[in-house]
């Protein structure tokens, strides 16, 4: 599917990337840096179930400027180890912690998506003089992210299931919500979401990450960076709770429309994305 896809696509897959790990309250965090070590730079935090091979394709395309950007597994997802329990307060840490140990310099601009969305407004709000500013793409701006909500009901994340063969487990991924993505990016996320394990190959995420407890709105009372807002036109993110944000911090915070996008922006409208993620950096 690769093979087919349009020539950026493949120079950023191509683009030379860094792996590695960092420990945080007992449990290995595996992170991906692209740039040179030592520059101010970016730290992208995926969504809930999904991992730092979402961006995969978006990361390379930040780098302009001189900029380390790296992307890492929260705990319990991706190649990061699991844990008794999860939250945003020990997800918050290792955000900071896999920059840090991937060497960006200074105080970083933290990207979350949906539930890494409102991990990155926690980060924020606890730890403000760790970060430069946050972008929140298309990130619930209520107590339920859309995977929790999933999880809730049954309809997806429930135990993770082996599959016998890795052709049966590829054509099982779909994203929650369920939306139409690039093809070949939805290939290639897809193909980095499985582990092998005994007896077949199942998914890189614990189902127990739906059980870390919620991220009320009222909590975000006290964010003094730099923050903005992305939202997909057919997404989660509303207007209504945009506006409500910025009732609750008493400033208004810039809000970014992408077009004909979905809740995962960076699987339907990637190019758009790193558009409007260029351009707050360059207000900021």
């Amino acid at each position: 599917m690769t093979s087919a896809a349009p020539g950026w696509f493949r120079a950023a897959l191509e683009a030379p990337v860094e792996v590695g790990a960092t420990t945080v309250d007992g449990a290995s965090i595996a992170y991906r840096a692209w740039g040179d070590a030592g520059r101010e730079g970016i730290i992208l935090v995926h969504g809930g179930a999904a991992h730092a091979r979402w961006w995969d394709h978006i990361a390379p395309l930040l780098v302009e400027g001189g900029r380390r950007v790296v992307a890492l597994d929260l705990s319990g997802h991706g190649d990061s180890d699991h844990r008794e329990a999860y939250g945003f307060d020990v997800w918050a840490r290792e955000i900071f912690a896999a920059g840090e140990e991937a060497g960006i310099a200074g105080r970083p601009v933290v990207i979350g998506h949906s539930m890494g969305g409102a991990a990155t407004l926690w980060a924020a709000t606890l730890f403000p003089s760790l970060l430069t500013g946050a972008i929140v793409v298309d990130s619930p701006l209520r107590e339920v992210t859309p995977e929790e909500q999933a999880a809730r009901e049954g309809r997806a994340f429930g135990p993770t299931r082996v599959h016998p063969t890795y052709e049966q487990a590829l054509a099982r991924f779909r994203p929650m919500p369920e939306q139409p993505v690039v093809d070949y990016i939805g290939a290639h996320v897809a193909e980095c979401s499985l582990r092998r394990v005994e007896g077949g190959w199942t998914w890189k995420f614990d189902p127990h990450i739906f059980r870390s407890g919620l991220l009320a709105p009222s909590q975000l009372s006290a964010i003094d960076r730099s923050l903005a807002l992305i939202r997909g036109e057919r997404g989660i993110l509303t207007r209504q709770m945009c506006d409500e944000l910025s009732e609750r911090l008493g400033r208004r915070v810039p809000m970014t429309e992408i077009p004909d996008a979905g809740h995962h922006i960076m699987l339907d409208q990637p190019l758009a994305l790193v558009s409007a993620v260029r351009a707050i950096l360059a207000q900021w």
